[in-house]
């Protein structure tokens, strides 16, 4: 596999910067650990051996009457009366949270919010759930939220973007006071009317901050075309006879990638913020879900359960601060000035 120079010496301005490069690292140990969050928490064993078959309980659904129970439905494994049967003819191996983001702890010797203990290592929130587990789960979510918008949100906005800044003229004009008008649009009261007629999902509340996100990246990459468009290497590739889509998508773009990809750590850092904002109003994910916001919203309404707002603090301002730092070492990596 053959690199170019150029390459290795924005790797080496990347690993160069110490703090940006660890946090890269560590981001990625976390993202990774909360990818595989139904191993490491959950109700369900990771697996079962019963009767000489083994089972995985997180991808099927196994009655307990399969186990000799009495019931068609689900079985609950932390019954002691299910693990009984299953320890008859096998055994099974639990997660080390043996909690899932919507396990209720009904075993709990004091009201919710409970303190940490050794089985709910930081405690439970207002409805007896535990706040590591969910920690884990709400980690994951705000992660794929941010990176999924920030990935479709730069698609648009380089398209958009790089359209404007090739042709300029009136689709430049036009565009840039759709743009103005588009911008000006008030997202929360937007939100707030179409929740009150439909429940936000996932899906729902990504679609809706995609329609003024792509905004973020527009003006640079059109700044980026608009300089790029009068190189000599482009004229060069038009006298050639280069048709307008191959000069911008092969030729023009790829200049134009620096100053986007230095600034999508911080876009991504601010997705997962906007999340976490609008769960903590209520306008953000379905009730139930395991979210960052509605934790820091817990905090707020039990301040006699410091753990609640502590653990969500801790976890947000951690996540945050990698992603800047991420990006601080993206931009060394693409500066033109540092040469180490």
């Amino acid at each position: 596999m053959n690199v170019s120079p150029l390459t290795i010496r924005r790797l080496r301005n990347f690993r160069a910067n110490k703090r940006g490069y660890y946090s890269a690292l560590i981001f990625s140990v976390l993202f990774l650990i909360s990818i595989f969050a139904e191993f490491i928490a959950n109700d369900k064993p990771i697996f079962v051996v019963f009767d000489s078959q083994i089972h995985f309980p997180v991808f099927e659904k196994i009655s307990e009457t399969y186990y000799g129970g009495e019931f068609e439905t689900e079985a609950d494994y932390k019954d002691p009366f299910v693990r009984d049967l299953i320890d008859k003819k096998g055994f099974s191996v639990m997660p080390l949270i043996e909690y899932s983001y919507d396990t209720i702890n009904y075993d709990l010797k004091v009201p919710s919010p409970s303190p940490p203990t050794f089985e709910n290592l930081l405690g439970t929130d207002d409805q007896g759930r535990d706040v590591l587990a969910r920690l884990i789960y709400g980690f994951r979510i705000s992660v794929f939220f941010g990176l999924t918008l920030t990935i479709l949100s730069s698609i648009i906005g380089i398209f958009a973007g790089g359209i404007q800044g090739f042709y300029g003229g009136k689709i430049d004009l036009f565009g840039q006071r759709f743009i103005e008008i588009w911008s000006g649009l008030p997202v929360l009261y937007l939100l707030i009317i179409i929740s009150s007629f439909i429940e936000p999902s996932f899906w729902i509340l990504l679609f809706i901050m995609l329609l003024f996100s792509w905004m973020s990246l527009e003006g640079v990459v059109r700044a980026e075309f608009l300089r790029a468009r009068n190189f000599e290497y482009v004229k060069a590739a038009k006298a050639l006879g280069v048709n307008n889509t191959k000069l911008m998508f092969k030729h023009v773009l790829p200049n134009a990638m620096v100053a986007t990809l230095t600034l999508m750590p911080f876009i991504l850092s601010g997705s997962i913020a906007t999340l976490t904002s609008l769960d903590f109003l209520g306008f953000g994910l379905p009730p139930g879900s395991p979210s960052l916001g509605e934790m820091v919203a817990q905090g707020k309404a039990n301040l006699q359960a410091p753990w609640l707002g502590l653990s969500a603090f801790i976890t947000l301002s951690l996540q945050l601060s990698l992603l800047v730092f991420v990006g601080e070492a993206v931009r060394d990596a693409f500066d033109p000035r540092k040469v180490i």
